[in-house]
């Protein structure tokens, strides 16, 4: 049985913008004089995880930081936001979940963000919950986040695939290079604030999930 893995929160609804918020105002509540707008937080997110960035982030401004204590807050202010945030689907989510199901295709959600920031998400949304996926992978099943590929090596041993079975949709560099180095496909779906990253490693990038884009990519193989 073939599968298919969403890779992060904003592939499947574009919240990128409420994360950026949800950094500025816990810089705010811990009495950084941080603010990070687009163009500056665009650059950042060519790293991948949140805790690493600021931690790098306070180093670059040789300050003194709890990383790990900001970025709590940040997820916390994040998720009771993402209630009351009129979530949608991004294109063509809800048409290539739809379709892979009737392709007989295994779905899951692989991420290395906390479970939290994901049942949030779901519930925010009114046309998708777990039910949707037959795995969800999280923060606190792998020990080391992307890029590292581990949250896909859970993924492909729980579920029982290989890697050619398989193709990942991803929105950040990190989120393909994890893909890639367990030699998934994959395909980016940048958001907002990755459009003008170097996907060069994915097998194509789209602007809207087709789910012949994601038979096309198997046929690549």
């Amino acid at each position: 049985m073939p599968a298919m893995f969403f890779g992060s929160i904003s592939t499947i609804a574009d919240t990128s913008e409420l994360q950026r918020q949800a950094y500025n105002d816990a810089f705010a509540q811990h009495g950084l004089d941080w603010s990070w707008d687009q163009d500056e937080y665009r650059s950042l997110l060519t790293s991948s995880g949140g805790s690493d960035r600021l931690a790098e982030y306070a180093r670059a401004k040789n300050e003194s930081v709890d990383a790990d204590a900001v970025h709590q807050t940040k997820s916390e202010l994040f998720q009771s936001r993402l209630a009351d945030a009129g979530l949608t689907l991004r294109p063509g989510v809800a048409e290539v979940l739809h379709e892979a199901r009737d392709n007989g295709f295994q779905i899951a959600f692989v991420t290395t963000t906390a479970l939290e920031n994901v049942t949030a998400l779901l519930g925010g949304l009114h046309d998708l919950d777990e039910s949707d996926f037959d795995l969800i992978v999280s923060r606190s099943d792998v020990e080391t986040p992307k890029p590292d590929g581990a949250a896909y090596d859970f993924a492909l041993l729980t579920l029982g695939v290989t890697a050619d079975q398989c193709v990942a949709i991803e929105d950040n560099v990190g989120g393909v290079q994890a893909a890639t180095a367990m030699g998934v496909r994959c395909i980016a779906f940048p958001n907002e604030n990755t459009a003008e990253h170097d996907f060069a490693q994915a097998e194509r990038r789209v602007e809207r999930l087709e789910f012949s884009d994601v038979q096309s990519t198997f046929a690549a193989a």
